[in-house]
């Protein structure tokens, strides 16, 4: 545990980054997860699926949470795999 009182600080606003760092990591996993499902399965709101995991992507990379070129990494994956399913 920190002694001096700027240690204390910087623990506090660590451990409250991290907390928020969490959130948005969670988000933009889960909205990726769910559009692959859809696109595995076919589903009538895949559309809707994959802009909603693009928007989480593009949030965490605003925030800070990942680097763009992750983000874009992603995003090629899973319209690669939308694009493989619309030509079927």
């Amino acid at each position: 545990m920190p002694i001096l009182k700027n240690a204390k600080k910087a623990l506090r606003q660590s451990e409250k980054r991290e907390a928020e760092n969490k959130v948005v990591k969670k988000a933009y996993k889960e909205a990726l997860k769910n559009a692959k499902k859809a696109v595995e399965a076919g589903a009538q709101d895949l559309r809707e699926q994959v802009i909603l995991a693009q928007k989480k992507l593009a949030k965490a990379v605003k925030k800070g949470v990942m680097e763009p070129n992750t983000a874009a990494r992603y995003t090629s994956k899973l319209m690669k795999k939308v694009s493989a399913v619309a030509k079927k």
